[in-house]
């Protein structure tokens, strides 16, 4: 692992670092910890992103404890940096330039659910999961699905979403309002349970998505859906990616109101065979779930299955009984640790990215992609939220190999640069933090950057806030 870089110009002064760890010591008790195993814990740890730990780690309990915490660091000037469970992709948890992460995995409280206005108020280390199993015995569940087990507050703050967003959209979907702390300590509240409202600048939206750049999320406030009456989920195998693509586009062009639509390329499915003991054929495969009446599920499922073979597709089979289910999306689910297992070896690394692109030009996109990773002599099986045009690439390579490692850079860029060409983005969900700042002002030209400097420096003065994220210096 790497250490934190001791020459960025946003380090903190020695005497003002020593000064906020003594305060915060003061304050915080043990829930302070220094040791450097819990700061790289802290660190980034997930792809080829250095890992740069914060100089110490604060256990938030509530609310107040964010606050103190930031008024501790704005009067020194230290970096802040919010930490959920980590499961962030592009380096948004690493610390650059030192600094205080604030955990905040013990503020999981569910505070309120309205169920007949399909809503609850949370706090931000609430787990995905943890959420469902509180909501479900009152037949409401929280759709977002990134696939990790991630908090509600890294996914508003990484605007997350997942295989299900296709029908529920994404976590700016499903953010009604925000409590924020902001760079004084003081506590921003950018909306009410209203479904709706014209009432000044949508301050809920500018912090979905800020990975933490502009404050520190201390609550949420969300939309939730009925659990549906049937679900089912179905399989069908294609000879070639693009005639999985066109099916997706028919599907949703008829007005099928499909709930998750996933794409697995040919070198996904053998992966996912291996390590979830599956016997899929080694085609392309999308994986489909429907939500509805028991009637309505089986008739999206017919009209889908025929929209199947008029692309090329075989036998569309389905079931509704929840063991199926589960076993399906869940080898979906550990699609990273299915390629991951393909290599093994000390040496080996995955690197998760993602681009998305209309989804007129996804077949194109996904094509050229294959075909850039034979031209390179590249591992890297492809899965596809194939619904908005959102699709992943899971490259392996031998960190050892400097070689295999420029190739696969190559192989990285050109990814983007083709999305963009495409009149796509250089991430659909896993967010800029470090590792695609490079490509935001090829993507949204200087004067959008300018913008974002103003907003960022206006509401975080002290940049003291997630520092060396997402936007590039000037």
């Amino acid at each position: 692992m790497g250490t934190t870089i001791t020459n960025n110009p946003l380090r903190p002064e020695p005497k003002a670092l020593a000064s906020a760890l003594e305060q915060l010591a003061a304050r915080f008790g043990n829930r302070l910890i220094t040791s450097q195993a819990v700061r790289e814990q802290h660190g980034h740890t997930t792809t080829w992103i250095v890992n740069q730990p914060p100089d110490g780690v604060v256990m938030a309990q509530e609310t107040a404890d964010i606050q103190d915490v930031v008024r501790i660091c704005a009067k020194n000037r230290v970096p802040v940096i919010a930490f959920g469970t980590g499961t962030s992709l592009e380096g948004q948890v690493n610390a650059p330039a030192g600094g205080i992460s604030i955990d905040l995995r013990d503020m999981n409280k569910v505070l309120a659910v309205h169920a007949e206005d399909l809503d609850c108020v949370i706090q931000p280390g609430v787990t995905r999961k943890a959420l469902n199993e509180h909501l479900r015995d009152q037949g409401l569940f929280f759709p977002i699905d990134p696939g990790a087990d991630a908090s509600l507050g890294g996914m508003a703050s990484t605007r997350a979403s997942g295989t299900n967003a296709v029908r529920y959209g994404t976590m700016r979907d499903s953010v009604l309002a925000l409590k924020v702390v902001r760079g004084d300590g003081e506590i921003i509240t950018t909306g009410t349970r209203a479904k709706k409202s014209s009432a000044g600048y949508d301050l809920t939206h500018l912090f979905v998505g800020a990975e933490g750049t502009l404050g520190i999320i201390s609550e949420l406030t969300i939309r939730l859906r009925g659990i549906p009456e049937t679900i089912a989920a179905g399989a069908v195998s294609f000879a070639t990616v693009h005639g999985a693509c066109q099916a997706v586009i028919l599907a949703i062009q008829t007005g099928i109101p499909v709930a998750r639509i996933e794409l697995l390329n040919a070198a996904q499915v053998q992966a996912c065979n291996a390590y979830s003991k599956l016997t899929l054929p080694e085609t392309p495969l999308l994986l489909m779930e429907f939500h509805g009446s028991e009637i309505e599920v089986a008739e999206q499922s017919k009209a889908f299955g025929e929209i199947a073979k008029e692309c090329g597709g075989g036998d569309f089979s389905w079931t509704t009984k929840p063991e199926d289910r589960t076993r399906l999306w869940q080898a979906r689910h550990d699609a990273y640790w299915s390629v991951k297992a393909l290599r093994p070896g000390d040496s080996i690394g995955v690197v998760a990215t993602d681009v998305c692109v209309p989804i007129s030009r996804l077949a194109e996109c996904v094509g050229e992609t294959e075909e850039d990773l034979k031209r390179l002599n590249l591992l890297s099986p492809i899965v596809g939220h194939v619904g908005d045009g959102n699709f992943h690439c899971s490259l392996v390579c031998d960190t050892n190999d400097a070689d295999e490692m420029a190739r696969g850079e190559e192989f990285m860029h050109r990814l983007v640069e083709r999305a963009q060409a495409m009149d796509g983005t250089c991430t659909g969900e896993h967010g800029i933090g470090q590792g695609k700042q490079k490509y935001l002002k090829a993507e949204l030209g200087p004067e959008a950057l300018d913008a974002m400097r103003a907003l960022k420096k206006a509401l975080d003065p002290l940049n003291i806030f997630n520092p060396g994220k997402i936007v590039p210096a000037a």
